[in-house]
């Protein structure tokens, strides 16, 4: 396939995003030493701004390619709905109700896990929690692990390659943990309805060896910091909750509501809208909603999906081009540097296609959405409600590439070999 100048300038920009997304924590330095131009740097340090930045530069080349009607009508051929989704699901599953109510049902589960209550916390909110995003979907699942961590062990006296060692664990079980259903992980969702895959299948194929491999990784991050972990002072949970239990019931159907309708973008933000009202007649009730973290996070989904999309091009000749065993190590390895839900849905336009390619790319897919905050779409919001607790305020895309890559070979062996 011949592409055109708008293509080519498309993959450019989209390589240039892909860098500027490990040079983001130079330009938080910069901010500090140029204090002048610290709102550039600032804005350009911001991992959540990168690709709508980069976006922005693309639609303002295709217009002076090409036309202010072309432009828009290329904006308007795409599918916004994800973003849009991530940033509802985000802000509801983030309310004090529901966190109260997370709480209670982490705190009540580590009573039977057979170690220190801090040490029993940390293992449940790295197992349990993404293992529910089958059910709530990823984006709910990875804030509400995002925001246990950073309550209860993030924000603690604790070191910086334990931050990274359980964020390189958390972004891959997140992406794995979502397969026990054909809904919850994008990368899944863009092949199943096409392929036929039902909840039966999954759980069959991919959900099981899936929920092992999340339990070993959460394992062994737990076992590995057990020292550090029976010193943080992470208590029980309330008996009593706070929170008046119909309100709780009320956010707890809002975000119900909203997974189901997750496809229709004018049902569940209305929905949203019907949320903000409730919120704002309980505020007593209430924390601050991360409407800052959820918009800044959709505007970094909606980037990948301007640019994600001029890369069919040169992406979809690569992947036909593989046998099964390649494939599955090719996804993987491209997941890193694309959305692999923008991969897997490339592959399902290949036509005549056995069921070993299917299985290979998307079990390469998910396993390797940890490695980078590009790689799958839930994590952005990780980043923006965890970075803050970092170094400079900004987590490094290399030291958390390198501390993602023992749970990602987990997830390969688990996927290649059971």
């Amino acid at each position: 396939m011949i592409p055109t100048p708008i293509e080519i300038v498309g993959t450019a920009l989209f390589a240039l995003a892909v860098a500027h997304t490990f040079l983001t924590k130079y330009f938080e330095r910069l901010a500090r030493l140029q204090p002048s131009h610290a709102g550039i740097w600032h804005l350009l340090g911001e991992v959540e701004v990168v690709f709508g930045f980069w976006a922005f530069v693309f639609i303002l080349f295709y217009v002076a390619q090409a036309g202010t009607e072309p432009a828009t009508r290329y904006l308007e051929s795409l599918n916004y709905t994800e973003p849009m989704f991530v940033f509802v699901v985000m802000v509801i599953a983030a309310s004090k109700p529901i966190l109260d109510l997370a709480d209670l049902v982490i705190f009540g589960l580590a009573r039977f896990v057979p170690a220190p209550r801090s040490v029993a916390f940390y293992f449940v909110v790295l197992s349990f929690t993404p293992i529910l995003g089958s059910f709530i979907t990823e984006p709910a699942a990875m804030t509400l692990s995002a925001l246990l961590l950073r309550e209860h062990v993030f924000s603690k006296h604790v070191s910086m390659r334990l931050k990274y060692v359980t964020l390189g664990a958390l972004f891959v079980n997140i992406s794995i943990g979502g397969t026990l259903t054909p809904y919850a992980a994008p990368p899944v969702l863009m092949v199943a309805g096409t392929w036929g895959w039902d909840i039966w299948f999954m759980f069959g194929t991919f959900g099981w060896k899936a929920a092992l491999a999340v339990l070993a990784n959460a394992g062994l991050a737990a076992w590995l910091f057990r020292a550090e972990l029976r010193r943080l002072p992470v208590g029980a949970a309330t008996a009593k909750l706070e929170t008046p239990i119909p309100l709780i019931v009320a956010h707890l159907s809002f975000l119900v509501l909203v997974v189901v309708f997750a496809h229709h973008p004018t049902v569940f933000f209305g929905l949203f809208l019907f949320f903000l009202g409730v919120t704002y007649a309980y505020q007593r009730h209430q924390s601050p909603l991360i409407l800052r973290e959820g918009l800044l996070v959709a505007f970094f989904l909606a980037g990948l999906v301007t640019l994600g999309t001029q890369q069919r091009w040169w992406l979809q000749d690569v992947l036909v081009g593989m046998d099964s065993t390649a494939l599955f190590f090719g996804a993987a390895t491209l997941t890193a540097i694309l959305d692999n839900a923008a991969l897997t849905y490339l592959g399902s336009l290949v036509q005549g296609v056995d069921e070993a390619f299917k299985y290979a790319l998307v079990a390469g897919a998910v396993a390797g959405g940890g490695l980078t905050v590009i790689a799958n779409a839930p994590n952005p919001a990780g980043f923006a409600i965890l970075r803050r607790d970092f170094e400079d305020g900004a987590i490094s895309p290399v030291g958390l590439f390198v501390a993602a890559l023992p749970p990602t070979i987990v997830a390969v062996l688990a996927f290649q070999l059971l």
